[in-house]
């Protein structure tokens, strides 16, 4: 039987919601159940406003509109990230600065981010891969002295916390992700957290094409108008139906991905004691996803096919931003990016999904240990990160 990367569930309510939408006549945008959504995560995470987006892509481009992004400006983050999170600055003209990871968690290296700083730098986005947390307690602390905005790209990061606070609810603002490889989905979906309240009115007014139509709506204004450039950016109430039924089972869900990361953990714990790759720290994730750190490129290549020949879907991840043909063009890099660059070469993703079971662990497990017991491998390079 084949084991696929990953695969979308169902865990609640998600279908009965989306009928009961429909009956009761509203399936465009902002209807009954993308306010409960709305509710649920402000209430969860501690923001002052969550804006449901229908992608996290969407929620990073209001995050730049809001930050007044302008031709030329600069924005610090890494590399070694989704494009979306450098793409939503460059589309208002930003430029990206890439800066290097840190080798134990894959986040921005926060030592690394005042030395990318210039006068025109606007912004940095700290990207919690993983769902581990960045050093945001040092981000914030730099932020507040050059004067920065901070955008937490948290797509992978729900219900992971810092120091106590929810991941995305730190910065001035947070993107999450509901598409369908993240922990809670909706098929494609995401949030746009507002946690400076100073933001709150023109975050409404981005999201709805750039008038004021939920003030309209509340009843505030007598007629709506374009106020300043936005767009649409609301996802239908059949994706909020959906998702409410997630939210409501969103702890659930979390602790049956986490228990599939420490059965990887405690089952190939003795590679990593022997020296042919490293795990990663799934206690201080979100079980969002589960990777391995191999030896070389050579090797990741070979073991996707080893188990690819099982029946078992792996993946690598990122491809450097800096490395591609539009980093090149359109950002900088700033410093050297020797632990993105030997990450990326070397990093592979193995299979993890809410209703994955113990025998499929174990038989991803066993393929993954047939590879390394054939003698054909090399050893982890422990100073390589």
């Amino acid at each position: 039987m084949k084991i696929p990367f990953n695969k979308p569930f169902i865990v609640g309510k998600e279908l009965y919601y989306i009928a009961k939408a429909v009956l009761d006549g509203h399936i465009s945008g902002d209807g009954p159940y993308t306010k409960r959504c709305h509710r649920w995560l402000e209430e969860r995470l501690g923001s002052p406003q969550a804006l449901l987006t229908h992608s996290c892509t969407a929620a990073l481009e209001m995050a730049a509109l809001l930050c007044d992004i302008q031709p030329g400006d600069e924005v610090i983050l890494p590399s070694y990230t989704f494009v979306s999170t450098a793409n939503a600055f460059v589309l208002r003209g930003g430029i990206p600065v890439f800066v290097d990871i840190r080798p134990d968690t894959l986040n921005l290296d926060e030592k690394l981010i005042e030395a990318a700083i210039t006068p025109r730098t606007k912004a940095i986005v700290p990207v919690h891969y993983a769902g581990v947390p960045c050093e945001m307690d040092a981000i914030m602390e730099i932020a507040r002295r050059h004067e920065l905005l901070v955008v937490e790209d948290a797509a992978q990061a729900l219900l992971s916390s810092y120091q106590g606070r929810a991941l995305g609810s730190i910065g001035h603002f947070g993107c999450l992700s509901f598409h369908e490889t993240k922990n809670v989905i909706s098929g494609e979906g995401g949030a746009l957290l507002v946690n400076d309240s100073t933001f709150i009115k023109r975050a409404e007014i981005v999201r709805e094409k750039g008038t004021n139509r939920s003030q309209f709506f509340r009843g505030q204004v007598d007629k709506y108008t374009w106020v300043e450039p936005g767009s649409s950016y609301l996802p239908s109430e059949i994706i909020g139906a959906f998702l409410y039924a997630q939210l409501e089972n969103a702890e659930q869900i979390i602790a049956a991905r986490k228990k599939i990361c420490r059965l990887y953990v405690e089952r190939l714990s003795f590679l990593e004691e022997a020296g042919r790759l490293r795990l990663p720290s799934v206690e201080a994730g979100n079980g969002h996803m589960f990777y391995l750190l191999l030896a070389s490129l050579e090797e990741r290549t070979r073991l996707i096919e080893h188990l690819k020949a099982s029946d078992i879907l792996s993946v690598f991840h990122y491809v450097p931003l800096h490395s591609s043909p539009a980093g090149i063009k359109l950002g900088r890099v700033s410093g050297n990016m020797a632990v993105t660059d030997s990450v990326a070469e070397r990093l592979l993703r193995l299979p993890l999904y809410y209703e994955m079971g113990e025998a499929e662990v174990d038989r991803v497990v066993e393929c993954v240990a047939s590879f390394f017991e054939a003698g054909t491998v090399g050893t982890y390079p422990k100073n390589k990160g």
